[in-house]
């Protein structure tokens, strides 16, 4: 993954999703190809568990969630392990999600972004993402910031 390229996301909407639905519990798939740099992104009512590889286990899932005081956030998840791994691949396994975490994320909300014109207090809410990992010292959750913040790296790139 990398370097976020517009040019090589492909995105697609699981009926009967679309632009600007749903809102609440809106999910995004994201999945990448290692040999092309390529990157998909489903949206939808939910997630697209057909594309993911069960084997690698490398996809990015989040969705927008209320919290308690009816704002919205952007929460990720990345499978680090479940304990098939052992410590030392799941150490190999969370530092790669975490050197790319901002690709994907870049991915995500570049490939959605029509739908920050109909809900624009979006690109303020912030973004969380949860690696799952049966050992504890990668198990933790990671603040990433705001739509706004990866809009605007994308714009500032591609005017460089």
């Amino acid at each position: 993954m990398s370097s976020f390229d517009p040019r090589k996301l492909s995105v697609n909407f699981l009926p009967p999703a679309d632009s600007a639905h749903p809102l609440e519990g809106r999910k995004y798939t994201l999945t990448h190809s290692d040999i092309t740099a390529e990157l998909f992104l489903d949206i939808g009512y939910v997630f697209n568990f057909k594309a993911i590889n069960p084997k690698m286990r490398d996809e990015v899932l989040a969705e927008w969630k209320k919290n308690g005081q009816n704002q919205f956030h952007l929460i990720g998840k990345a499978y680090v392990d479940g304990g098939e791994f052992s410590q030392e691949a799941a150490g190999f396994r969370f530092m790669i999600f975490k050197k790319e975490m901002d690709t994907a994320l870049k991915g995500i909300i570049y490939g959605d972004r029509p739908l920050y014109s109909f809900y624009p207090s979006l690109l303020d809410a912030p973004i969380f993402v949860s690696y799952e990992s049966s050992y504890p010292v990668y198990r933790q959750i990671s603040f990433y910031g705001t739509p706004k913040k990866y809009l605007n790296s994308i714009t500032d790139a591609s005017q460089q």
